[in-house]
């Protein structure tokens, strides 16, 4: 559980050899949604995003475009903050593993591993891939490929420093035992734990073959391993190693990455950080892979879905909301743009977008505007109130856990019942009868309204901000917010344009 005020997240660090994807704006959408959650609920959050610059696929990418390792990260660190940016990422730090704030926690947590007895040159030897910037043996390898990228590996012999992670083989498992909810999902710790309990071996942490990189204290001749200057960057974010906030935020709530890294996030990492001296994370969460209507994605191959013409042509908040309501974000998950558009239409455009539309005209109509005093009441008129009450403790237990798809489920349980509490009770037919009752069910559904926008929120924050201004609330998930009946009769409630207008899924989809 993060601390009461204060919440740390951070999101993998992407390689920078490539384009932003679907799987990049899947990850830190997760993330920024556990974020903004911690934010709306009064706390100070950190949260760090970055980019991997120093490793052999960066040169080799760099080269072939006639740039300098240096220029070429530049240039593509710059597109992955545009693209960040374009998702709403509310970050706090980008760290860069070039830079010079990474450079020197790099080289200061070298120096406590060096210290700690924990590092020691030797000959290296193994299959090494330059997309993972991984090395294999052997029996590791599929096919005599790369078991993650499937392609070919090169053969790499000399002498480097070690870190002696063999060590904590034993440490690793006790922290695992002491820690049950240390790794998720469940089906990652089991697997990473039979691989702690298969043995460890020593990994080595410099290259002597690459020049882009920082030099190890002492010895020019070699760079830190891309691993060891890249994983540090978590605490580059939270102002490690002299930062006044680093004590408070450090250790890291959470760090969530792809299952493909898991390896290095829950073994590595932690081990790392052991001999140093230093907390290991509260958490590391290992979501799956998207697929693009059942296949793996592949630009060279055509299935691919570029999430920067998503957000041009539908909205951030569209792409936000869809990615995190229909994929988990603890398996592998299939995105299709069918499914977009019929999540879209179904969640966003007829229930939320309808709720919101449909309650402020009627205000608008009924109660020049104005938000209404509640009268006389029927038991129906409670049961909004009630259902919040069940569905507020849900939503919080999910989203904590990191169980988003889950969160929105128990907000879209309020809306739902919402919308049909409209049919049921007809506010239109109250008022044609004068019914007094009327001003009850109107201030209910604005209250629906508010709570639903809280709990829609960091899924969708341009939307919530739009409707927060026009009905009149503050856009906190306090406990104060929380509650029912905050808003006040008299208050202004304005009519906005339609949120989410609905698409016609024949212009989007194409065909007949």
């Amino acid at each position: 559980m993060p601390g009461a005020d204060r919440f740390y997240v951070t999101a993998a660090i992407d390689y920078v050899n490539g384009s932003p994807h679907l799987g990049h704006a899947y990850e830190k959408i997760g993330c920024d949604v556990a974020a903004r959650h911690h934010r709306l609920r009064g706390r100070e959050v950190r949260f760090t995003v970055g980019t991997d610059e120093h490793s052999q696929s960066v040169e080799r990418a760099a080269a072939e475009q006639g740039l300098t390792p240096a220029d070429y990260a530049a240039r593509q660190a710059d597109v992955f903050r545009a693209f960040f940016d374009s998702l709403d990422i509310t970050d706090t730090a980008m760290v860069r593993t070039s830079g010079a704030a990474n450079e020197r926690t790099s080289l200061h947590l070298w120096n406590r591993l060096a210290e700690s007895g924990n590092l020691y040159k030797g000959l290296y030897q193994a299959w090494f891939c330059p997309s993972c910037e991984a090395y294999y043996t052997e029996k590791q390898l599929v096919t005599g490929m790369c078991p993650i990228h499937h392609r070919p590996v090169e053969w790499v012999e000399e002498e480097n420093w070690f870190f002696k992670l063999s060590a904590f083989q034993q440490p690793l498992l006790d922290h695992f035992d002491a820690h049950p909810g240390f790794l998720t999902p469940e089906t990652r710790r089991n697997e990473i734990l039979n691989v702690i309990r298969g043995g460890l071996e020593d990994i080595s942490v410099s290259r002597a073959f690459s020049t882009w990189g920082i030099p190890v204290p002492g010895d020019p001749g070699q760079v830190i391993y891309v691993w060891v200057d890249a994983l540090p960057a978590y605490l580059t974010g939270a102002g490690y190693p002299d930062g006044e906030d680093f004590p408070r935020f450090w250790p890291a709530d959470v760090h969530v990455i792809g299952k493909d890294i898991t390896r290095f996030h829950a073994i590595i990492w932690p081990a790392m950080l052991m001999a140093a001296g230093i907390a290991v994370p509260r958490r590391v969460h290992a979501h799956g892979f998207l697929t693009l209507g059942g296949e793996k994605m592949s630009k060279t191959r055509g299935v691919f879905v570029d999430p920067t013409a998503l957000v041009r042509q539908f909205g951030s908040d569209a792409v936000r909301y869809v990615l995190m309501a229909e994929i988990p974000f603890d398996r592998d998950g299939d995105f299709s743009m069918e499914v977009f558009v019929d999540r879209y239409n179904a969640d966003l455009a007829n229930d939320y977008g309808n709720l919101v539309s449909r309650t402020t005209k009627m205000v608008q109509r009924y109660f020049s505007g104005a938000v209404p005093a509640p009268g006389p009441r029927q038991p129906i008129d409670d049961e909004l109130r009630s259902l919040s009450e069940e569905v507020l403790p849900a939503y919080s237990s999910a989203l904590e856990d990191l169980d988003i798809s889950g969160a929105l489920a128990s907000a879209r349980t309020l809306i739902g019942r919402a919308n049909k509490y409209i049919e049921e009770v007809a506010p239109w037919t109250l008022s044609k009868d004068a019914d007094p009752r009327l001003a009850t069910v109107l201030y209910e559904l604005l209250e629906a309204v508010r709570i639903s926008t809280l709990l829609m929120a960091p899924a969708i924050p341009r939307a919530a901000h739009r409707v927060a201004e026009e009905v009149g609330f503050d856009l906190a998930a306090t406990p104060e917010q929380l509650r029912w009946g905050v808003l006040q009769p008299g208050d202004p409630v304005k009519v906005g344009d339609i949120l989410f207008p609905r698409l016609d899924r024949l212009a989007v989809l194409g065909g007949d």
